[in-house]
């Protein structure tokens, strides 16, 4: 898009474009502030950035060209640009401490994307998990009803090839990040909430804590805007019937109808499966308004797995919400092909299907390897799980039901924790075998090394089985160690050795 497309884009949204403004990105190779790069880049801004370790992300903003730099360094910043920072990045920060010391402007992500988002219907997608796979068939389903979305994703919509855009429509849909309290940095026309299920406790302290935050979460909606909650998840269900005693407009999707209702609760959509495959999930969406009057809606998605099919019913809900017909909007959603590091293939060798996850609490765990198991039947094979725990907090925190959740596997390999923002003398004891301990049956193996974890579960892989990489760390790039070991080793007799 020219930059004269963009500002007569932006005036007809009634708001002025970035043209003229710079912005430095610490950390710009991470998910979420790539997309906040290109959003920036998108409306008109000169957009540069660092990055520690680089990645996929990084080379993507390298490409396109973006003046992107390893390393960090009081040198990259430039001295007229606002600094973007996430919560990771610690006052020590070089570039953090230029840009006090010269007294620039200095925004966390989340208000960066909010800039990025004026004068658009805001549609903020959270919750402790299922927020990517929401926000990315929302985005995906809008686009393909011809609503042109702008939208800042967590993860690569994979039909769309990127996880940001600024589109001409009304909508943008974000991912909106609970962890470090930046969703409450946000003004949304609709609040989706997926669960309200404790995490994070390191930052919150408390379930109670936790749940207060979305209570303040779903007051920040403009006036007259709309909160979509699952009635499946007690925390959301308490978050919704909160919102209703508040007067704020709530509508709210499950598999069953909700145990409360008020003169603000203007809508249930209730999800009926109606037929399971391994790579597909057929279902009846029912929404139903107080006054009893009902619509009712086939959908067909070429994804598998109920929690993704609740996730698709969320979305249908924001939808109707942004003015998509009920059948049209569950048509659009049928075209989902999956986000990245969602159930995500990363090839077959010597007869055994590789997958790729970003699972990483326990719930994610038991819903993904719930769908696993039956794609894994379908094939007449195992299911293995390479896991590799994200924060020694959560570890700590969560290990029986890991433990529990892991244990729907017929073998798991966990690796050793991913530390991300924190470091392992805080947590002494915590590691890996924190959470093989509680897998019932020993089916489970605790291997420190990731790299010699991936060694093992391929080691363990026969034809026919489906083997996951998970976790939100760097268990990601093992997906290839596996299959080339796979590749590499001897093939059973009268099976034909090679990989595609």
């Amino acid at each position: 898009m020219s930059t004269s497309e963009r500002s007569s884009q932006s005036e007809a949204l009634g708001t002025a474009g970035l043209e003229g403004r710079a912005f430095h990105l610490v950390g710009v190779g991470g998910a979420g502030m790539s997309v906040v790069a290109q959003l920036l880049v998108e409306r008109g801004a000169t957009v540069t950035g660092s990055d520690a370790n680089g990645g996929e992300a990084f080379d993507r903003l390298a490409a396109a060209g973006l003046g992107v730099v390893l390393g960090h360094a009081a040198a990259n910043v430039p001295p007229e640009a606002t600094l973007v920072v996430s919560t990771a990045i610690k006052e020590t920060n070089p570039e953090l401490a230029i840009a006090r010391q010269r007294g620039q402007e200095v925004l966390h992500r989340s208000q960066a994307l909010a800039l990025a988002a004026q004068g658009r219907d805001f549609v903020a997608v959270a919750g402790a998990h299922g927020k990517t796979t929401t926000s990315g068939m929302l985005a995906e389903a809008l686009t393909e009803a011809g609503q042109e979305p702008s939208f800042a994703i967590g993860g690569v919509v994979r039909a769309l090839g990127t996880g940001a855009h600024l589109g001409a429509g009304r909508a943008f849909v974000a991912e909106a990040d609970e962890s470090d309290r930046s969703f409450l940095n946000y003004t949304p026309r609709i609040a989706l909430v997926t669960n309200v299920e404790p995490d994070h406790l390191d930052n919150y302290g408390t379930p109670e804590a936790f749940e207060a935050a979305f209570v303040d979460f779903a007051r920040r909606l403009v006036p007259g805007g709309l909160l979509v909650a699952c009635a499946d998840d007690p925390g959301a269900a308490r978050l919704a019937a909160s919102a209703v005693t508040e007067g704020l407009r709530v509508t709210t999707f499950g598999t069953a109808e909700p145990a409360f209702l008020g003169a603000s609760h203007e809508a249930h959509t209730r999800l009926e499966i109606t037929s399971r495959g391994a790579g597909s999930t057929a279902a009846a969406l029912i929404r139903t308004t107080p006054d009893g009057t009902q619509e009712q809606v086939s959908l067909a998605l070429r994804v598998p797995g109920d929690h993704v099919a609740l996730d698709a019913a969320g979305a249908w809900t924001a939808g109707i919400e942004l003015g998509v017909a009920g059948q049209a909007m569950a048509d659009a959603l049928g075209a989902f092909g999956g986000t990245g590091r969602r159930f995500e293939d990363r090839g077959e060798a010597r007869g055994v299907r590789v997958v790729d996850d970003y699972a990483h609490h326990p719930t994610e765990i038991e819903a993904l390897l719930t769908t696993a198991r039956g794609v894994a039947a379908a094939r007449d094979g195992r299911l293995l799980v390479l896991f590799q725990p994200h924060l020694f907090s959560r570890t700590a925190a969560f290990a029986p039901r890991f433990g529990t959740a892991l244990a729907k596997a017929d073998a798991v390999v966990v690796a050793d924790v991913y530390p991300a923002r924190e470091v392992q003398e805080d947590f002494p004891g915590v590691n890996g075998g924190t959470i093989v301990a509680e897998v019932p049956g020993g089916g489970a193996r605790f291997v420190p090394d990731r790299v010699e974890a991936a060694h093992a579960i391929a080691a363990l892989a026969r034809p026919g089985d489906l083997l996951l990489t998970v976790g939100a760390g760097d268990v990601t790039a093992l997906g290839e160690v596996v299959l080339a070991d796979l590749a590499a080793s001897p093939a059973p007799d009268g099976e034909a050795q090679g990989s595609r």
